[in-house]
C-alpha cells in the first residue's frame, strides 16, 4: 500500500508528554514544529531538549555535530498557523474535549488534505473528534506513554471512519522510531490504559474503605506482582484528575461499576491535591514536581505497633507440596529449627528433598554456601504425623485450599499444639475466620499468606480476623522481620489485597479478546511495555493455571456482588476444555510438553 512520508511533523501542546514526543522525532530526523500558545511552555520544552542532547553526548550516545542537528531540526511557535506544511499532526493538549475539538476545527483550515491528524488522548472518543472534522479519514490515535523516549508502545487507533493509508503511515513511523506499534479499535483506554485504569480505579477503593494503608497496598502490588510501582504512587505519578477523567470516559461507555471513580478521586481532585505536580495527593511530596515522598499525618509510626509478640523457637509447617517446602525452606535458612509435617513419613521425607534440591540449586547459583545448605537441612524435621508439632510455638499450613480439609487441620492442630501457639494458615481464597473457628483459640489463628515461590518472594499479606488478638498479630509481623520478608496488613476478606487487585485485572484482559477487541499477543505486549509489568496478563494466567484462577475469580464475584467481577465465559470454556495453562501443555496458549 502506498503510504505518505512523513518528514515535517507538528505538536500541538508542549507539556511532558508533547516535549517527549519531539524529542523522539528530532532526534529521529524529522522535522518538528512545536507549537504551544504558553512561551513559557516553548521555552522549556527546547531547554529540555538541549538538556537531554546534553546527556547523551556526556554519556557518548551522539557526536557535538549531531546534537547540533538535533536542536536545529526542532522549532517552537505560539500560534497554531505554524502546522500548515506539516505532513502530521500530533495534538497532545489537555484531555477536555472541547478544547481538542477546537484545535482540530483550527487546523482542518490549516492543514493540507493530505496531512494526518492525530490525536495522543487515551480518554476521549477518537470517532467523536474524527466526525466532527472536514477529513475524518485522516484522523486517528497516536497513544504515546509517559515518558515518550523511554517507553517502547505505541498504540495506534483506528476509528471506523479512518483511512487505511492513514493508519499504515503512522505505523511505519512509530517502527522507524524504535517504537512497538500495536493497532487497537477506538474505545476509552484503549488496551493498556483500558486494563490498567480498572485496576487503578480499584486500589483507590481500597484505601478509601481502609482496608488496608496506602503504603501496604503499594507495597503488596510491587513486591507480589513485580510491578515497579504500586497503584496509588502510580495515581499521583499520572495524576489523580487526570485518571478521573480517563475513568469518568470509560464509565460513560462500559457502565461497569469497576470504572465509575472512586470518589477518594473527585475529593483530591477538588482540594487540589493531584498528585505529584501538586505536591500533595495520595502521598506528600518534597515540593511540586519531586519524586521524593515525605513524611505525613498517615505516615506509619513504627513506634505504635502495639503489643509485642510472643517468643518463637520453633516452627512447624504443614503440607508437602511445593508451598509447604519453600516456607520451610524460608524458616529454616533463617535458622529456624522448623518441622515439616505431612501426611506419612514417605510424604514428609520427599518434601525435604525438594527443599534440599532447591537449596543445591541456590549454592549452584552462588547465593549460598555449602555450609549454608547443609545446616539449613538439619533444622527441617519430616515428619508423617502431626503430633510431631507439640512443641512448635508457630505453625503454618500450607494443606490443599479446601475449607472442610483446612477445618479438619485446624481443629487437630488445636488438640496437638500448646496453649500459646500461633496457628497460621496460608490460603490465598478462603475465610481465615472459618479456619479460626475451627479452634477453641480463636485469637491466636492468622493467615500468613506467602507467595509462590516463597524463598523467593518477599510479600507475605498477614491477614487478622475479627476474633484475632493483637500478640499473634505482633508475633507473626516480628517473624516476618526475622524471615526477611515484608509484611503487609490487611482483614480477612477474598483476595486479600493482591489477588483482590490482580485477578479482576487478569478478568478484562480475558473479555478484551472474548470480544475481540485486541489479541492476547497485543495485549500482552501492551502491558509489558506500555505498563512496565513483568509478564502480559495471558503469560500471567497460563503460569497461575487457569484452573486456579478461575477459582479466585469466583471467590471475589461471590464476595463483592459485583457484575463486573464475573468470570469471563473465555476463562471458564477452557477450564472446562482441560487447558489450564503451562501445566497441562495448553491454556491461552500452547507449549512445548517436557
Amino acid at each position: 500500500m502506498d503510504r505518505p512520508a512523513l518528514r515535517t511533523i507538528a505538536i500541538v501542546g508542549l507539556g511532558t508528554m508533547g516535549t517527549g514526543i519531539a524529542d523522539i522525532l528530532a532526534r529521529a530526523g524529522r522535522e518538528v514544529i512545536g507549537i504551544d500558545t504558553n512561551e513559557a511552555a516553548a521555552r522549556q520544552a527546547v531547554a529540555a531538549l538541549e538538556t537531554a542532547t546534553a546527556r547523551s553526548v556526556e554519556r557518548e550516545r551522539m557526536t557535538q555535530s549531531e546534537r547540533r542537528d538535533v536542536l536545529a531540526r526542532f522549532r517552537t511557535f505560539t500560534g497554531i498557523e505554524a502546522a500548515a506544511e506539516a505532513d502530521l499532526v500530533i495534538e497532545v493538549v489537555p484531555e477536555d474535549y472541547d478544547t481538542k475539538c477546537q484545535v482540530f476545527a483550527a487546523l482542518d483550515t490549516l492543514v493540507r488534505p493530505e496531512t494526518i491528524l492525530a490525536t495522543g488522548t487515551n480518554a476521549l472518543s477518537v470517532t467523536r473528534l474524527a466526525a466532527d472534522s472536514d477529513r475524518p479519514e485522516r484522523v486517528l490515535g497516536l497513544h504515546f506513554f509517559n515518558p515518550a523516549p523511554a517507553m517502547r508502545l505505541v498504540e495506534i487507533v483506528s476509528s471506523v471512519l479512518t483511512s487505511p493509508r492513514a493508519v499504515a503511515a503512522v505505523t511505519a513511523l512509530a517502527e522507524e522510531l524504535g517504537k512497538e506499534a500495536i493497532a487497537v479499535g477506538d474505545r476509552p483506554g484503549f488496551v493498556a490504559d483500558g486494563l490498567l485504569f480498572g485496576y487503578l480505579n480499584q486500589a483507590a477503593t481500597m484505601y478509601e474503605s481502609r482496608y488496608a494503608t496506602r503504603e501496604d497496598i503499594d507495597s503488596a502490588m510491587r513486591l507480589g506482582c513485580g510491578l515497579p510501582m504500586g497503584p496509588l504512587a502510580l495515581l499521583d505519578l499520572i495524576g489523580v484528575d487526570t485518571a478521573r477523567t480517563v475513568l469518568e470516559a470509560m464509565y460513560a461507555q462500559s457502565r461497569d461499576r469497576l470504572h465509575a471513580p472512586a470518589p477518594v478521586l473527585r475529593q483530591l481532585a477538588d482540594a487540589g491535591l493531584t498528585g505529584r505536580k501538586a505536591g500533595r495527593g495520595f502521598y506528600t511530596y518534597a515540593a511540586p514536581g519531586s519524586a521524593e515522598v515525605v513524611p505525613d499525618a498517615l505516615t506509619p509510626d513504627p513506634a505504635a505497633s502495639g503489643a509485642a509478640g510472643r517468643s518463637v523457637t520453633a516452627v512447624g509447617v504443614v503440607g508437602s507440596g511445593t508451598m509447604a517446602g519453600g516456607i520451610a525452606e524460608v524458616f529454616a535458612k533463617a535458622g529456624f529449627p522448623t518441622v515439616l509435617a505431612a501426611r506419612g513419613e514417605a510424604k514428609a521425607k520427599a518434601a525435604k528433598e525438594r527443599v534440599g534440591a532447591s537449596l543445591d540449586r541456590a549454592v549452584k547459583k552462588g547465593r549460598m554456601t555449602g555450609g549454608d545448605r547443609d545446616a539449613a537441612m538439619a533444622l527441617i524435621t519430616p515428619a508423617g504425623s502431626l503430633d510431631a508439632l507439640a512443641g512448635a510455638d508457630l505453625v503454618v499450613e500450607a494443606v490443599a485450599e479446601d475449607l472442610d480439609v483446612k477445618r479438619a487441620l485446624f481443629r487437630r492442630l488445636d488438640e496437638v499444639c500448646e496453649p500459646g501457639a500461633v496457628l497460621a494458615t496460608t490460603t490465598s481464597s478462603l475465610p481465615v475466620v472459618a479456619c479460626a473457628r475451627a479452634t477453641s483459640r480463636p485469637a491466636d489463628v492468622i493467615g500468613m499468606h506467602f507467595f509462590n515461590p516463597a524463598p523467593a518472594m518477599k510479600l507475605v499479606e498477614v491477614v487478622t480476623t475479627v476474633l484475632t488478638g493483637e500478640e499473634a498479630h505482633a508475633t507473626v509481623r516480628e517473624i516476618c522481620a526475622k524471615v526477611r520478608k515484608h509484611p503487609v496488613d490487611c482483614g480477612d476478606r477474598a483476595g486479600f489485597i493482591v489477588n483482590a487487585l490482580l485477578f479482576p485485572y487478569l478478568n478484562n484482559a480475558v473479555k478484551m479478546v472474548q470480544e475481540h477487541y485486541a489479541s492476547l499477543d497485543d495485549i500482552d505486549a501492551a502491558m509489558k511495555l506500555g505498563g512496565g509489568y513483568p509478564m502480559g496478563p495471558f503469560e500471567l494466567l497460563d503460569v497461575v493455571g487457569l484452573d486456579v484462577s478461575l477459582a479466585i475469580e469466583r471467590v471475589l464475584h461471590e464476595e463483592f456482588r459485583d457484575p463486573g467481577l464475573a468470570p469471563a465465559p473465555l476463562l471458564e470454556h477452557l477450564v472446562s476444555a482441560g487447558c489450564l495453562g503451562r501445566k497441562t501443555g495448553r491454556g491461552f496458549r500452547e507449549y512445548a510438553r517436557r
